[in-house]
């Protein structure tokens, strides 16, 4: 076949240079330098002169089936040979094996004979990367032409080479960066606690809940007080959904700074304000195909609540600065220990949020509502605790202790009780007598006295007595108004005739009545 170098130089470079797989490339050339030359087996080696060893990156056979025979360890001979750089020219042709000692060692270690090679062999920067081998049964098959047909690829091959083998880099190094990512996500559910005390007892109803609606991808409203365990509801709702291997983004919206929460929940482009230097993605890109768990999210205020529906809308962000819309695939688990629905009256939350947000509302309860929990959490915490602080000893604790904690309303819920177990253990590595958990200041809860609720060391009033005292005190905060949004009977939550048909039976005062009298 007769064709111009040019010619035959592009026709090749498409190929060599046109695909990063290595073995759909040789196979590619192969069949196209078969048309000048005996190219019966191409292969793509490299060679580890610490170890002798020469390894192939692929291989290409006119054979259906071409066993492999790497990697090679070359013989002192033959590696002396390679390291000292005897192959001459750029390209190296063998027609007589016996006569070059890595031929020779390849030969018999193939078990065919006669082979003739023609190597090419490739260096980038002046350094060397590698070789292409052709090879072919017989002996003198390769001649002048073959040489200088194969030495006009030198660079394709030494750019495709250099290409597949940082390629191949990044694909290690992408399978390394997911397995760490498993371990890492492994980890961090460890951490976070998807062991939820307390799920075939006090909240037995929850985690129902949450199996109904984890395998969804319904958004999720998680309410109750603070200190209840909502984030740890939120992690046993990610990872028991399809969305498991994904992300899964935490945001506390109360922590972030009101002139960076649009920057930190949807990016920015480079330049989009001083200090912006590179683009950045947010939370919720960085949350695509996973879940974003939004906590406190009565405290994000309403020009992010505005961004936020679009979200939920859409399903599209846009970075600060940015023009163009980006798709995001995402779940929005929501918490909060705010009364949503009176922040929409108040119109400090907008209401068309609420309603998308309140998808499937789960309620938790407190601590002081699942009082049958505690000795299992306090069990879970002492181990946890002692881990954290290195007790190698775990401190015992007695009926009564555990009788106070059960007696006590943890107005702080199950963190109070964490925190309360970790002092316990302080206290007793500094040297408790008989070596147990001693809990001071826990015990019946203490409340201080209030205008509105008298103290428990007073006398005993009578229910009259109460109402008649919490209407006039109520009053006092309205101004002695009872109508209106700002009346006592809107504070109340009665009817004003009704509230003014009790203030006539206790006999409370009202109108000009009380304000000239001043009560």
């Amino acid at each position: 076949m007769t064709i111009s170098d040019k010619e035959f130089f592009h026709q090749a470079s498409k190929r060599i240079c046109g695909n990063l797989d290595a073995k759909n490339m040789l196979t590619d050339i192969r069949k196209y330098l078969e048309n000048f030359m005996p190219a019966q087996t191409l292969d793509l080696n490299t060679y580890d002169p610490e170890n002798r060893v020469l390894s192939n990156i692929a291989s290409a056979s006119f054979y259906s089936e071409t066993p492999s025979y790497y990697p090679v360890k070359l013989s002192k001979e033959a590696a002396l040979f390679v390291e000292k750089g005897h192959y001459g020219p750029v390209v190296s042709m063998i027609n007589r094996s016996e006569m070059q000692p890595v031929a020779k060692q390849f030969e018999l270690k193939a078990k065919q004979s006669p082979l003739c090679f023609l190597l090419l062999h490739l260096q980038v920067a002046g350094k060397r990367c590698g070789e292409l081998v052709i090879s072919a049964q017989g002996r003198d098959l390769f001649c002048k032409e073959h040489a200088h047909l194969l030495e006009l690829l030198h660079d394709p091959f030494a750019i495709a080479i250099a290409n597949i083998l940082k390629h191949q880099g990044v694909l290690r190094l992408q399978k390394k960066l997911s397995d760490d990512y498993r371990y890492l996500a492994s980890e961090l559910r460890q951490i976070a606690g998807t062991e939820i005390i307390g799920e075939e007892d006090g909240l037995k109803p929850i985690m129902e809940m949450v199996r109904q609606v984890a395998p969804l991808n319904s958004h999720v409203l998680l309410l109750g007080e603070t200190g209840v365990g909502k984030e740890v509801i939120a992690n046993a709702i990610h990872y028991s959904s399809l969305r498991h291997s994904g992300p899964f983004i935490k945001v506390n919206c109360g922590a972030l700074p009101e002139n960076l929460i649009d920057s930190e929940l949807f990016g920015h482009e480079k330049g989009a304000y001083t200090g912006a230097g590179t683009a950045r993605r947010g939370r919720f890109e960085r949350a695509h195909g996973g879940t974003i768990f939004l906590d406190e999210i009565g405290d994000l205020p309403l020009s992010a609540q505005t961004r936020l529906l679009r979200v939920m809308q859409d399903k599209t962000i846009e970075r600060v600065g940015g023009r163009d819309p980006i798709k995001v695939d995402i779940r929005i688990i929501s918490a909060t220990h705010r009364d949503l629905q009176q922040m929409v009256l108040e119109k400090s939350f907008r209401e068309d949020l609420w309603f998308r947000l309140n998808v499937f509302p789960i309620t938790i309860p407190p601590l002081r509502h699942r009082k049958a929990d505690i000795p299992d959490l306090v069990k879970h915490f002492i181990q946890k605790k002692c881990q954290e602080i290195r007790i190698p000893v775990h401190p015992t604790i007695s009926l009564i202790q555990m009788k106070k904690l059960i007696e006590h309303d943890w107005p702080g819920n199950v963190r109070e009780l964490e925190n309360s177990v970790e002092r316990a253990l302080i206290h007793a590595l500094a040297g408790t007598p008989d070596g147990g958990l001693i809990f001071d200041g826990i015990g019946r809860p203490h409340r201080q006295s209030h205008p509105l609720c008298p103290s428990f060391e007073q006398d005993v009033l009578t229910l009259d007595e109460v109402m008649r005292n919490h209407i006039e005190n109520v009053l006092l905060l309205c101004n002695n108004r009872i109508n209106g949004p700002n009346g006592a009977a809107c504070r109340l939550g009665v009817n004003p005739s009704t509230l003014r048909h009790r203030m006539r039976k206790l006999g409370i005062t009202f109108g000009k009545r009380r304000e000239v009298t001043g009560n």
